[in-house]
């Protein structure tokens, strides 16, 4: 599968933003995915996971409660709806995939090493 990520902008401090990644081939049914962001100078980080039937959603600690992951496999689509956003959201988004599992309890979900497809990123910036 190919990703594509988009909808990334510039926004204000508590405003909302929904990224689309969308990816390209008949299998996507059967990808986990993921969003990873990577902020200047700094790691790329998880963000969140779904399982392939969209059963399960997995977040990071800093975006739970504040951001949710969904998809819509008729269209190809992987969905995050961020909302409150914060100046510390800041960073490159980046939508990736996975034929394997999760993990029970999404242990897996927050590593990279999990994920063997990627998309190019798109910008998000929310100024203070």
């Amino acid at each position: 599968v190919q990703l594509q990520a988009s909808g990334g902008g510039v926004v204000q401090n508590g405003d909302s933003l929904k990224l689309v990644c969308a990816g390209t081939g008949r299998t996507f049914d059967s990808y986990a995915m993921a969003w990873f962001r990577q902020a200047p100078e700094k790691e790329r980080e998880y963000v969140a996971a779904i399982t392939w039937s969209g059963s399960d959603r997995f977040y990071a600690d800093s975006v739970k409660d504040r951001f949710t992951i969904s998809r819509d496999n008729a269209k190809n689509r992987l969905y995050l709806e961020m909302n409150n956003l914060r100046p510390e959201d800041t960073a490159v988004y980046y939508c990736a995939a996975t034929r394997g599992v999760l993990g029970p309890l999404g242990h897996l979900a927050p590593l990279r090493t999990t994920y063997n497809e990627w998309g190019q990123g798109t910008l998000v910036t929310v100024s203070s």
